[in-house]
């Protein structure tokens, strides 16, 4: 049975998506939750091709390529399952073969069918029907509630059971019926069929009819299920090819079944027509079948989709049709809906039916209108009137299959221009809505109208691009809608009501779901409004005539906000109420009040005026909303204004009498009273009313409303002003009258007397001398008048103008420029010269003004062809432009003055005219008879020269700095002056001399030679003789390494093309501040949200270098310094404009480390100098040293002199220095050594070489003090300590020595390892393009369980049968079934392993044993095994917490720790599969052919090539590589297929070779044994010679007698072989090394035959009188000797071939790239956890939890047994490989330092320079899981729940359970005594249970 496939990952993001669509979309509108307008979840399957929904369960499935999903209502995935792709070809039957069937490929599985089997009664439940294209269209059954779970399967189906067309291009439907079978005894049962109709397919069978008859349930033997049984019927064709029916749609109405497809017409006129055909459901032999061709007018002839639904209450049939191309079967993107009822329907084909029964197809009129189709032998009869009365359902005597020649025409509902491919209908209070699917991805919602025409009024865009599936359902809620697009499934509303929040807008949808709820203020469907069925309750939205309540008038619309009165609203559309409902008002925020209903008339009281809110600042009213209320309901609303006549008043300080009475408001103003008032009166008469009352005129207001003459006053001089006034006679009595002028903020009060006329009054104010402090020529000052305290109006731009001539006059020229009205003059007798008022000058004033001043001239060169701007300053340079136009030369050249930027006096700009000559001279001007006007600058015309330019080419692109050199480039101003290089602008970057002009070019869209030019003005200049080359950009191919420290300085080499076109290239970085956040473990869900708080600043910051270029193709950077505060962003090199990032070069970020670390060479004695052996090497220590850094890069200096760099690991640095002492470059006497990384640079202190002089330590003048007993004394012990050192400082220098000479020789096979590396990825191409198929040799989950949990036990009990007698069976298995439900009590469960452990003779052995029963007996329940399994490793950690907490799991001692392993294998298979099956499978590929390259010893098991210095063949072997040519049938054919063996290998070697290219990529159980073949070597025709390992000509020597090799028989390159079945007079003696997939025992030494003792390559002891218990100890012996370096090269080439291999299973272990599997996750938390419960904070002990419940417990078996995942043999030379990877594994997993010595394993040197790689690998691991977002429990539980459905059959649970019970009856008494013990035990009866158990399972007497 398949097992089910995780949910992909993309279904996890479709929940997220959904949880946030609910988080997001939960607004705050009066609490409403609004469903968004769709949501969508994305399925692998695509296309997906169907969906339906299941009635009861509301949940969806979905069928696709490959894929079957089962999903809830909110589609989230419940259940997946993969249905291919498989072994298939359309040509072949299945089962398929692929020795049978050549044509065999990985085929997809395309779903064709997927329909609800109902369920009957309780024996047989409802299924889900999957039929797919492969194995010729088979079906299967699957569960409803969990779609993995196959419940019918047809292994070797029958060529009655295909039912589905095996090409995805050609259409199956069905539809699933029940008939009522009558029985014998009168009573009646119920048989479920499936009527399937599919198209033509060419390929497979070709007998299968266009629609069948299927068999469902019950399926009683013989019969099968889906199977084409004879008395089920079909439709009988003449030509099945002919009559190629495209199906669309099946369907089941009334007591028919009905069937929808587009053929072409065979019978008229030969087109494409669209049928539905019908049969009565009771009729198995298709006597009733008659079909009906349906006409949509306008050319729409192929159906799309269709939908049985209802329009005004009768059931319709819906055809979304397209026009097809001229008479082919291919739509076009014209199509419509077309609507045919079923009732006009059902009675054309009973009318064909009639005709052809009894008028022999006639009609009335005579023409044909019924035939007989699909030719067969059969026609139209006439049979009696009352036939088809009599046989409704036809007979044998009736003709069939009927056609009718007469369509049911129909009328297009609406047409589109994009192909329509789906139709579903819904009913809405009576209407109908179809909704319509398109080839783009739309859904229309289209109103259908009574008469069948259609109306589009909303198209909602779900999948772009993507056509929608014809399976277009409603939900059952008949609120949403669900579109399955080709990868998509959608949930859409139907309708849009909920998201309408007010009258206009639910209206204006156009909705015919939707309408206004008046009284409940929502946009609802019909049926959610409780007052429907009154009048104006529901506002429909659809109908266009409908409007929203609203108030139509309000009377009155304003008032005065200081009164209350009544209101009245008269009311549009205003609902009918009942006698208990009322309505109220409300004004703005103000309670509502009660309100009267009169017809549609409205009365309500306005706000008392103490309520109203206050009016807005600067305004004189306010305005309220009114709103008609019900309830809490706003009905209608509108505004009402409150004015404030006050306010109007005071708004205008200059004339409020005038602003009140001309308001908009009904104000009036009291004059006296000085009062704007609503009111028809004043409190002191009289009162002029508001202009829209009185026929009055607003200026009947008492006003001031001019001044008489000039109102320009000088400053400085008595001035008398006279004011105008009118309507002064409201005022009765004397008073006096002020003239007040106000000047910046203070009052002037001039008394005034009145003059009175008819209609005016004149009001002369006392003479005033003005001032003003403000130094400008002009101030308006405002003026009004007062009468006493009243403040007359006055017109708001009445004021005075009061001005100074001397303010900004500065010269003549502006003093007379002034206008004459001021009468400003310039006085030259004046105190000083200036502008003053004419009355003020005592001389005459000056006609004429003095010569121009010129002040300023700017520029003061130009070119000789002009055409720049010159500016001139000064002053009495003219009072008009006219005055200067012809009056300015610049060196005697006219220079023409520019109007628009002349000034008045001040300034001229004028246009440089040209000059044929270079000259210079003053800038004159003459402004008309005045002097002329001279400038102190010389002016001088120039001849700007260009020279050469450097460089002269530059990238398309732009960016170069153009240097341009010349003679007088500073001609004119720089505004002037702008370059060009070609018809590009060339931006000036710096300042301009008179030599030199920088410019930066800019791009070009194609490469060209252009000139260079500057303008200087409109003068050109080019550069002489020379041109700038545009090229092509420079292009970077590849930038070495990627990597860099902090420190910076490392060199990049770039390369790549058209590199020295750039002039300066610049590698650059983009950093910015970076801040971490640190994040409890116990808060792990914040980093969800904040991992990093990142500081952005507003402007990128970069660091830059400058790069060498080396050639055209070649550079160098170097790197940058950064800080380790920052975080880079970027790295790019930018080459001139162009810019290319380093990410896009090779794919590969550039990544910023951390420095490496080098430590002090003295450590431990800082102060002193570090002592040197010469002739040795300097070891320095330290970290990170590889991990930006090479050695070749490194550069140690010891004094003046370099320290060659030997060997650079990521821990140790070792550099050989001279051999004499170098000097020192410091003030030191000592050199001291400094390694240079880059900008980094290091001091490691001083070293001193050590000399002979330095060897005795004790100074002379101790010698002679000393006696000479001490003096011996003395000597002795230093002599010892000297030789101690020395030996010391040996040890050092040697082990040192060791890692050189290892370094050297990985050097020097460095080429043979790239040779060897070269050949096995050659070998592996082929084998690379089958992974990811069959050809990875995957075993099923059984198998893999079964060596798992019982290794290397033979008939475990997955394999066994419940081996009790057949007459107790049924107790026994009862018995069982009791002691599951009692596993199944955790406190029994836990109680009963504690038990057991707890007794002395329960063995290691029997702790694993009863865990793998345990873990089958509970496999269903693996969420309960997880459960009891993590309370068991909670004991654990507590008795290991309080002994040695580092011990715990590191061993198989206990039953949780074997529980542990087994839950570890069953939760990591799928990973196994999917991630890591495949680099595993390589690694063991690849180890397999490198070991067979060489020679393999056939007894000892020694190989040339391994990684084990143990199994190294040590001695030099002459072989040589033959290629045989072996004979292999293929069916009937013989083809010769090459086989490479050596000439050294023995037969059954060439034998296992021979079978190892034959049946590669074959599982190893599936290919015949070797030594059940002969090899026979063929020579000639007649001359078959039969190979084999011991034969009569074997050479025999003493006791010795060699197995025969290819070498012996003389076999030559190319001989031809062949693999023949071994005969059973066959003298030959095989001799297996390792057949059985496990064993590990080669024949060793002690195998003898008739006293001979067998070997190969070398014989397995010299010595062979050696004693048996000695002989271990010699091989140990032997290992231990010093290993040749020929030896240790072949293991280093051996390494180095297959490190990429090893590289590949460590990465993708360890990766975190992809989400590490959810046990992993779960399982490390857990133990996190538990440290932290416990208290245990040292880090080093949960890293050896971790590392023992994963690596060790599960990956390094998994690594040393691979046939415990594949399907494969393991030699002993190739375990022997693998086992020392496995150690590298586990070494890379423990905290401790890897330190090598001379003594270590030739194993472990063999990988320690990769050892600390991959313990980076494992702590980065851990750490990335330690750091993710805890939360994974509930995820875990679905994993664990989806596991124990989908293997759980695999299990052999009685016998488990019966194994279980043996160990439960050994220790029988003491498991009672354990439970009746225990309290709670006693409370559940647990001892009392197992006694029945026992009683059951072995009539055990007990106390029952």
């Amino acid at each position: 049975m398949p097992a089910s496939s995780p949910p992909p990952p993309l279904l996890f993001l479709a929940r997220w998506w959904l949880l946030l669509s609910s988080l997001l979309l939960s607004t705050s509108a009066d609490d409403v939750t609004f469903d968004p307008p769709f949501y969508s979840v994305t399925l692998e399957g695509a296309p997906l091709s169907h969906l339906l929904e299941e009635p009861g369960s509301r949940q969806l499935y979905v069928g696709g390529v490959n894929h079957v999903y089962q999903l809830s209502p909110q589609l989230e995935v419940l259940s997946h399952s993969r249905t291919g792709p498989r072994l298939d070809s359309q040509e072949c039957l299945p089962p398929i073969l692929p020795q049978d069937c050549p044509s065999a490929r990985l085929t997809n599985n395309y779903n064709k069918i997927l329909l609800l089997e109902p369920g009957g009664g309780t024996t047989h439940t409802g299924s889900l029907i999957v039929c797919g294209s492969v194995y010729q269209g088979i079906c299967e059954k699957r569960s409803l509630s969990n779609v993995s779970d196959l419940l019918y399967q047809t292994s070797n189906p029958i060529d009655t059971q295909y039912v589905a067309a095996n090409d995805p291009r050609v259409s199956t439907v069905a539809v699933v019926i029940t008939n009522k079978i009558r029985q014998d005894g009168g009573g009646a049962s119920e048989m479920q069929l499936m009527l399937v109709g599919r198209g033509y397919t060419s390929k497979g069978p070709g007998d299968i009819p266009p629609i069948t008859t299927r068999r469902l349930a019950p399926v009683l033997p013989p019969r099968l299920a889906f199977s084409q049984e004879e008395e089920l019927g079909k439709l009988v064709v003449g030509s099945y090819s002919e009559y190629n029916n495209h199906f669309v749609k099946a369907f089941s109405h009334a007591s028919y079944i009905y069937f929808l497809f587009s053929r072409r017409d065979m019978w008229h006129r030969k087109e494409y027509r669209t049928y539905v055909s019908r049969l009565c459901a009771s009729d198995r032999s298709f006597y009733s079948y008659v079909e009906v061709p349906l006409l949509c007018h306008s050319g729409y002839n192929l159906a799309q989709g269709a939908w049985l639904g209802t329009h005004l209450g009768m059931a319709t049939l819906f055809v979304a049709m397209a026009a097809g191309q001229a008479s082919t079967p291919v739509a076009t993107g014209r199509s419509a809906l077309c609507v045919y009822e079923m009732a006009e329907l059902d009675a054309m084909m009973q009318k064909a039916q009639e005709v052809c029964y009894t008028e022999a197809g006639r009609g009335s009129n005579g023409q044909e209108e019924a035939y007989i189709e699909y030719a067969v032998s059969s026609k139209c009869l006439k049979l009696p009137k009352g036939s088809l009365l009599e046989y409704p359902c036809g007979g044998e005597h009736t003709p069939s299959p009927i056609a009718s020649s007469v369509p049911l025409p129909s009328m297009p509902t609406i047409t589109r221009t994009t192909q329509l491919t789906a139709v579903t209908t819904a009913t809405e209070a009576g209407h109908t809505i179809a909704l319509l699917g398109d080839r783009e991805g739309q859904l229309h919602k289209v109103y259908v109208h009574s008469d069948g025409s259609g109306q589009l009024y909303d198209t909602v865009t779900v999948d772009a691009g993507s056509a929608v599936n014809a399976d277009l359902l409603l939900d059952a809620t008949g609120q949403h809608v669900y579109v399955l697009t080709s990868s998509k499934l959608s949930k859409v509303s139907v309708s849009s009501c909920e998201r309408q929040t007010e009258c206009h807008s639910c209206l204006t949808t156009r909705d015919p779901y939707c309408g206004w709820c008046v009284l409940e203020g929502r946009c609802s469907r019909r049926q959610e409004c409780r007052g429907r069925a009154q009048p104006n309750h529901w506002l429909w939205s659809f109908e266009p005539t409908n409007q929203c309540v609203t108030v139509e008038s309000l009377e009155p619309a304003y008032q005065s906000r200081d009164e209350q009165r009544e209101v009245t609203l008269t009311m549009l559309r205003l609902p009918t109420l009942s006698d208990q409902e009322s309505l109220s008002c409300a004004f703005g925020p103000l309670p509502s009040q009660p309100a009267v209903v009169k017809g549609t008339s409205i009365t309500c009281q306005s706000p008392p005026p103490k309520l109203l809110p206050p009016r807005p600042a600067g305004s004189d009213h306010m305005t309220l909303r009114v709103s008609l209320m019900f309830g809490q309901v706003i009905i209608a609303h509108t505004n009402m204004t409150f004015y404030d006549c006050g306010a109007v008043g005071m708004l205008n300080k200059t004339s409020p009498c005038m602003a009140c009475v001309s308001s908009v408001w009904p104000c009036n103003w009291c004059p006296l009273d000085q009062l704007c008032t609503p009111n028809k009166s004043c409190p002191t008469p009289p009162i002029i009313h508001n202009h829209r009352q009185d026929s009055l005129v607003p200026g009947s207001c008492p006003q001031v409303f001019s001044l008489q003459g000039s109102p320009l006053v000088p400053m400085g001089f008595p001035s008398s002003l006279v004011l105008l006034g009118r309507n002064m006679d409201v005022f009765s009595g004397e008073a006096e009258y002020v003239c007040v002028v106000e000047i910046e903020g203070a009052q002037i009060n001039l008394t005034a007397t009145v003059e009175k006329t008819e209609e005016t009054q004149t009001f002369i104010c006392t003479p005033h001398q003005f001032q003003y402090p403000v130094r400008q020529l002009q101030y308006s000052a405002p003026i009004y008048l007062r009468r006493g305290e009243l403040r007359i109006d006055a017109t708001p731009t009445l004021s005075l103008q009061l001005y100074d001539c001397s303010a900004g006059q500065s010269d003549c020229s502006q003093c007379r420029a002034v206008p004459e009205g001021y009468g400003c003059v310039w006085c030259t007798e004046h105190p000083v010269a200036g502008c003053v008022y004419n009355q003020s000058c005592s001389s005459i004033p000056a006609d004429t003004c003095p010569p121009p001043q010129i002040t300023e001239v700017v520029p003061v060169s130009g070119p000789l062809e002009g055409g720049i701007l010159v500016t001139i300053k000064g002053s009495n340079l003219g009072m008009k432009y006219h005055d200067v136009k012809d009056g300015v030369t610049v060196a005697g050249v006219q220079c023409l003055p520019l109007a628009d930027s002349y000034i008045i006096s001040s300034r001229i700009v004028c246009e440089l005219q040209p000059s044929h000559e270079r000259k210079g001279g003053p800038v004159l001007v003459t402004v008309g008879t005045s002097q002329l006007g001279t400038s102190t600058q010389i002016f001088t015309y120039q001849d700007p020269q260009l020279l050469d330019l450097v460089p002269d080419k530059g990238p398309m692109s732009g960016g170069t700095r153009l240097t341009i050199h010349g003679r007088q480039l500073l001609t004119g101003q720089m505004s002037n002056l702008s370059a060009f290089v070609g018809p590009q602008p060339c931006y000036i970057v710096d300042e301009v001399n008179e030599t030199q002009l920088v410019c930066q070019t800019g791009p070009s869209n194609r490469t060209a030679q252009v000139e260079v030019r500057v303008m200087f003005g409109k003068a050109k200049r080019t550069v002489p003789n020379n041109v700038f080359s545009y090229l092509d950009d420079p292009v970077i191919t590849d930038a070495t390494p990627s990597e860099s420290f902090y420190e910076g300085g490392r060199t990049i080499r770039v390369t790549g093309k058209n590199l020295d076109v750039v002039q300066q290239p610049i590698i650059s970085i983009w950093v910015e501040p970076v801040e971490v956040q640190r994040v409890k473990r116990k808060k792990r869900w914040a980093l969800l949200t904040a991992k990093q708080q990142l500081v952005f600043n507003s402007t990128m910051t970069t660091v830059s270098e400058r790069c060498n270029l080396i050639s055209p193709v070649e550079m160098t950077c170097v790197t940058p310094r950064v800080t380790p505060e920052v975080k880079v962003k970027g790295v790019w090199f930018q080459l001139d404009n162009v810019r290319v990032d380093f990410e896009n070069i090779k794919g590969r970020v550039f990544s910023y480390y951390p420095n490496p670390e080098l430590y002090a060479l003295n450590r431990d004695a800082p102060d002193y100098p570090y002592r040197f052996k010469p002739g040795g090497v300097i070891a320095v220590e330290g970290q990170e040293l590889t991990r930006a850094m090479s050695r070749a890069e490194v550069v140690a200096r010891l004094g003046d002199q370099e320290c060659e760099v030997k060997t650079l690991d990521n821990t140790h640095l070792y550099c050989e220095p001279p051999e004499e002492q170098p000097l020192s470059l410091d003030h030191n006497e000592l050199p001291s050594l400094r390694v240079i990384m880059g900008n980094l640079e290091v001091d490691l202190g001083l070293v001193q070489y050590d000399t002979d002089s330095l060897l005795s330590p004790v100074p002379l003048a101790a010698q002679v003090g000393l006696g000479a007993g001490a003096a011996v004394v003395v000597l002795s012990v230093l002599v010892i300590i000297l030789m101690y050192r020395r030996k010391s400082k040996q040890a050092l220098r040697d082990y040192k020595k060791v890692l050189l000479q290892l370094e050297t020789l990985e050097i020097n096979v460095g080429d043979q390892c790239r040779k060897e590396f070269t050949d096995l990825m050659t070998e592996m191409m082929d084998l690379n393009s089958d992974v990811g198929g069959p050809a990875i040799p995957l075993l099923d989950y059984r198998i893999y369980a079964e060596r798992i949990f019982f290794p290397g036990q033979q008939g475990a009990p997955f394999s066994q049968h419940l081996d009790v007698p057949e007459s107790r069976r049924q107790t026994v298995e009862q018995g069982l079934f009791q002691l599951n439900n009692l596993l199944n009590n955790r406190l029994f469960l836990i109680r009963f392993i504690h038990t057991l452990e707890a007794q002395q003779n329960f063995s290691q052995r029997d702790r694993g044993y009863v865990a793998s029963l345990l873990t089958m007996a509970l496999h269903d329940k693996l969420e309960y095994f997880t459960d009891v399994m993590k309370s068991l490793l909670q004991d654990l950690v507590q008795q290991y917490v309080a002994k040695n907490p580092k011990l715990m799991l590191r061993r198989t001692e206990t039953v949780v720790e074997k529980m542990l392993t087994n839950w570890m294998s069953i939760c990591l298979y799928s990973f196994l599969k999917e991630v890591a099956g495949e680099p595993l499978y390589m690694l063991y590929r690849a180890i397999k052919y490198q070991v067979d390259k060489g020679p393999v010893d056939a007894v000892t098991g020694k190989a040339k090539r391994t990684l084990n210095d143990s199994h190294l063949l040590r001695e030099d072997i002459d072989y040589c590589s033959l290629t045989l040519t072996v004979l292999v049938k293929n069916g009937v054919e013989v083809q010769p297929c090459p086989v490479k063996v050596l000439d050294t290998d023995t037969i059954t070697q060439v034998k296992e070779k021979i079978l190892d290219q034959v049946y590669r990529g074959a599982p190893f159980s599936q290919r015949p044994a070797a030594d059940s073949l002969d090899l026979e070597w063929r020579s000639g025709q007649a001359g078959h010679l039969t190979l084999s390992d011991d034969d009569v000509t074997a050479v025999a020597a003493g006791r010795w007698k060699k197995l025969n090799t290819l070498q012996h028989y003389k076999v030559p390159d190319g001989a031809t072989m062949a693999l023949i079945p071994r005969s059973h007079g066959s003298l030959g003696v095989g001799v297996n090394q390792v057949f059985q997939t496990g064993e590990k025992t080669p024949m060793l030494e002690g195998e003898e035959e008739e006293g001979l003792r067998l070997w190969h390559l070398v014989k397995s002891s010299e010595e062979p009188d050696i004693p048996k218990h000695r002989k271990s100890s010699m091989r140990e012996r032997e290992r231990a000797k010093a290993i040749p370096e020929i030896y240790l090269t072949r293991l280093l080439s051996m390494k180095g071939t297959l490190q990429k291999f090893v590289d590949d299973v460590f990465v993708a272990i360890l990766s975190t790239k992809r989400p590490p599997p959810i046990a992993v996750r779960f399982f490390f938390d857990f133990l996190d956890d538990m440290a932290e419960k416990h208290g245990i904070d040292d880090p080093e002990t949960v890293h050896i939890w971790k590392t023992n419940s994963l690596p060790l417990r599960f990956w390094v078996n998994i690594l040393k047994n691979p046939q415990f995942v594949f399907d494969v043999q393991v030699t002993d030379s190739v375990d022997a490989v693998l086992s020392v990877i496995a150690q590298t594994f586990i070494d890379s997993c423990t905290t401790s330092e890897h330190k090598v010595g001379r003594d270590s394993p030739v194993n472990k040197l063999l990988y320690a320079r990769e050892i600390p790689r991959y313990k980076q690998l494992v702590e980065r691991y851990y750490s990335d899981i330690h750091n993710a977002a805890s939360g994974c429990y509930q995820e875990m539980n679905s994993t664990l729940t989806e596991l124990s459905g989908s293997f759980a059959s695999e299990m052999n649970n009685l016998v488990a359970l019966h194994e279980l019970y043996k160990y439960i009856n050994k220790y029988y008494d003491q498991v009672i005594m354990s439970l009746e013990e225990d309290s709670s035990g006693q409370k559940m009866q647990l001892a009392y249970r197992l006694q029945q158990v026992a009683a059951l399972v072995e009539n055990k007497v007990t106390d029952l």
